[in-house]
């Protein structure tokens, strides 16, 4: 019998409907955390950061920040 290649019918050649802007609320620093900006991932949630101050840090993201999309 012969390989299946194909990928599928005419669902597949239809375009997607995304029209949701995934909108979240801005996360406020606390006490004891900083704004950075992210020059390099590293890996394992770890990356190089410039904080406000100036300063190079090596920052690990939070369990709760790993699954979004805008630290990566």
């Amino acid at each position: 019998m012969p390989k299946n290649k194909g990928k599928g019918g005419k669902n597949r050649k239809r375009g997607k409907n995304k029209a949701d802007d995934d909108k979240c609320e801005l996360i406020f620093k606390e006490d004891g955390q900083e704004y950075a900006q992210v020059t390099c991932m590293l890996g394992n949630d770890r990356c190089k950061a410039i904080c406000v101050d100036g300063s190079r840090r090596l920052c690990h993201i939070r369990g709760k920040m790993q699954s979004r999309s805008r630290s990566r």
